[in-house]
């Protein structure tokens, strides 16, 4: 993936954190796969329980990448909200926007830490550190990354029609690229 194409899906993750905190929340954790350089879509965490149920949504996130045959991934959630809804400790900066871009070769974790305006509720980003290769996920974000490049043994003639469709009654939030979608 080139430079501007992930800096276009940070700024877009950190938009998107300027609106949910505006409402009261951050955005779901989301799966952006990418075939050959071509976004395939955003696919956000579906509603979850705590504890196991929010452990396996966020590692079930990868099917669409599968699916889809990505050859790259970006996924994006924030340290508080992922450590709280899977019973977790919190690991690394927080509060926190991360973001891995990952290949079927490795990975590389971004964070971008941010504070809360109390009177605005608008994130005020702070210095974000330097990336990290092979940098420490969380569970069920690793499982996802794992998962994300192994490709599904469905027997059905459009494994990626059908995963996306099983998904969507699955409660995922699924917004496809013109390109993938059917």
């Amino acid at each position: 993936m080139d430079t501007r194409t992930f800096d276009a899906l940070t700024e877009s993750m950190k938009s998107a954190y300027v609106a949910g905190l505006s409402e009261g929340a951050v955005p779901r954790p989301v799966i952006m796969p990418l075939v050959r350089g071509e976004l395939v879509g955003l696919i956000w965490l579906r509603p979850v329980e705590p504890g196991r149920d929010a452990l396996t949504a966020i590692a079930s996130l990868s099917n669409i990448a599968a699916a889809a045959g990505a050859d790259e991934i970006v996924l994006a959630w924030e340290t508080d909200d992922v450590a709280t809804v899977c019973e977790l400790p919190a690991d690394g900066p927080s509060p926190c926007l991360n973001m891995v871009h990952a290949t079927k070769d490795g990975h590389t974790l971004h964070q971008f830490p941010y504070t809360e305006d109390p009177a605005s509720a608008t994130p005020q980003w702070q210095p974000a550190p330097a990336p990290q290769p092979d940098g420490k996920l969380v569970p069920p974000v690793q499982a996802a990354v794992d998962y994300a490049f192994t490709p599904l043994d469905l027997d059905h003639p459009s494994p990626f029609g059908v995963t996306v469709v099983l998904m969507e009654e699955d409660g995922y939030n699924l917004r496809l690229t013109e390109a993938f979608t059917f």
